[in-house]
């Protein structure tokens, strides 16, 4: 055996040196799998058995968030969940992904978005009060517009798993109506008014019995502004929260107008710090 191991060396061949590409998959998938997303991605153009290595599927579950099935089974098809692997799955789940009829959007881990146009308005089908506007300062391409009313009263709700964690709502709020003009942003603020002599109450309730309450005055036209509605948390895995939120002025003295309802945000509350 010696014999034949020295007859295929000689002393002049170089000594052997192992490569990056020697590596077995295997064990390059085990490594990526303690690294995040980014450098996972960067390693993958080094060569072959890294970008294989890349695409197992157990290095990306370990990145989803822990509803991702649930994610999955509201904004994809059956025929899709089946042909997606985790890190596709990954993939897609980092972008605005809607559901229910284009009216909510859920991102990464986890966001939600929900639409003006989801949200019960008080008088929203009377023009005289508010009208649906094209934009695109909105992720949603439109929002709400009151022109001028007496009785403000914007209600949500939203049934969602959320991986446990503290969340955050806000509602995005303009005083004012933007637009383009020769291709430069403007703000027409002429029916803004009303707005300085009472405050704007937000009201946050979850299924569980969490309940938040906020008030502020709104006075920073022109520009969009997200106003806190309450924080919120989640302990378990598996549970959907059932939760109502509102935004009400309803002092009948005076009326108020020029306001700008764009949607409602939930997000984690470390995201915001």
């Amino acid at each position: 055996m010696g014999a034949n191991m020295s007859a295929g060396m000689s002393d002049t061949d170089p000594p052997w040196e192992p490569r990056l590409g020697d590596i077995p998959e295997s064990c390059v998938a085990l490594v990526l799998m303690y690294l995040e997303p980014p450098e996972i991605c960067k390693l993958a153009r080094l060569n072959r058995a890294f970008r294989g290595a890349s695409a197992a599927d157990f290095i990306w579950e370990s990145k989803l968030p822990t509803n991702y099935r649930y994610i999955m089974k509201k904004v994809f098809d059956e025929e899709t969940m089946f042909k997606l692997g985790k890190r596709d799955v990954y993939a897609r789940l980092c972008r605005p992904n809607p559901f229910d009829n284009g009216t909510k959007k859920s991102t990464g881990d986890v966001c939600v978005s929900i639409s003006s146009k989801a949200l019960r308005i008080t008088g929203i089908d009377d023009r005289r009060y508010w009208n649906h506007i094209s934009t695109e300062e909105s992720r949603f391409q439109t929002v709400a517009y009151l022109q001028q009313i007496w009785w403000l009263q914007v209600d949500g709700e939203l049934e969602f798993q959320f991986p446990p964690g503290s969340y955050s709502m806000f509602f995005r709020l303009q005083l004012g109506r933007s637009s383009k003009r020769l291709g430069r942003r403007v703000c027409n603020s002429d029916h803004v008014h009303g707005w300085d002599i009472k405050p704007v109450k937000f009201e946050l309730t979850t299924s569980d019995g969490q309940h938040a309450v906020s008030q502020c005055y709104l006075d920073n036209t022109g520009n969009w502004v997200l106003y806190h509605a309450g924080d919120f948390v989640v302990g378990n895995t598996n549970a959907l929260v059932n939760m109502k939120f509102s935004l009400t002025q309803i002092d009948c003295t005076h009326t108020k107008g020029g306001l700008s309802v764009d949607c409602v945000f939930i997000y984690p509350t470390s995201v915001g710090k």
